[in-house]
């Protein structure tokens, strides 16, 4: 495995191996590497002749009371970790080799952007869709492979790839999760014991939302309220939303209709802040 930091570096690598007719898979990161990631190298892996992974921890989409300096970093293991599971480059920038003296330019999504994530942190999609715009452009990828668990980050990065006619395809991969349903993410590690064990609680509200929804009932505001009913029988965490969302639109809805719905939550244990979702096939 080859690891690359300089973006002119990158971008030539990637021009070399287009031109030798290998198709690149590409999986964005901000490291502190898990199995969760891994699942996306594999898919990856399954879809195209080499796999770039990246592992940059982004500032532009943390707001300024969020955990940028205490995102938790560990490059040796995250280097040990794609070089077994098949990683050929990893490139690993600089913050100031993404953002220059006089950087000032930005690419934003202007209405999935605003609302459920947008609207609990203000311009956090903004610096996603950024970074990613810049990533496609270094690395420039075939197909880029990004999870499910944040799902309204991939229908925006989808979303920018067709409105900007960029040269990629976007594929979403499944959540992964631990044995007991909580959905695999790097801020799992800030939980406390107690906290950990409270956490499931997201994971079995959307198992029973979802197991509502199949059997019939139509009414979100039902729904959402006996979702918060369970969370809170589990602990106290501050739920900063439950969510009810057409997934082509991703705007919310009070009555489940149509074919699928997306049901999202997001809750804060202690200062961790966790989101999970299921997509539910009503028919």
């Amino acid at each position: 495995m080859r690891i690359l930091r300089s973006v002119v570096e990158m971008q030539r690598e990637a021009e070399r191996l287009r031109l030798a007719g290998r198709t690149i898979g590409f999986v964005p990161t901000m490291g502190y590497l898990h199995a969760g990631h891994m699942s996306l190298v594999e898919h990856a892996k399954s879809a195209t002749d080499v796999v770039i992974l990246s592992i940059f921890v982004n500032p532009t989409q943390f707001g300024p009371s969020e955990d940028f300096a205490k995102y938790p970093r560990d490059f040796d293991k995250d280097r040990a970790l794609a070089e077994r599971a098949g990683v050929e480059i990893l490139f690993h920038p600089a913050n100031d080799e993404m953002y220059g003296n006089g950087f000032g330019t930005y690419v934003e999504e202007q209405a999935s952007s605003r609302i459920l994530e947008g609207m609990i942190r203000p311009g956090h999609f903004r610096g996603v869709t950024t970074v990613v715009a810049k990533l496609f452009n270094i690395c420039k990828p075939h197909v880029a492979v990004f999870g499910q668990k944040d799902v309204q980050q991939a229908f925006i990065v989808k979303k920018m790839v067709r409105d900007l006619n960029l040269d990629v395809s976007v594929l979403v991969a499944p959540i992964a999760r631990e044995t007991d349903g909580l959905a695999m993410s790097s801020r799992n590690v800030y939980l406390t014991k107690q906290e950990r064990s409270e956490a499931i609680a997201l994971f079995q509200s959307l198992t029973m939302a979802q197991e509502k929804i199949k059997m019939g009932e139509q009414n979100a505001v039902r729904l959402r309220q006996e979702m918060e009913s369970l969370i809170r029988s589990k602990g106290s965490p501050t739920i900063d939303y439950i969510a009810f969302v057409d997934p082509e639109s991703f705007q919310e809805i009070d009555t489940v209709t149509g074919s699928t719905v997306l049901v999202a939550v997001a809750a804060r244990y202690g200062t961790t802040r966790l989101i999970d979702n299921v997509l539910v096939e009503v028919r």
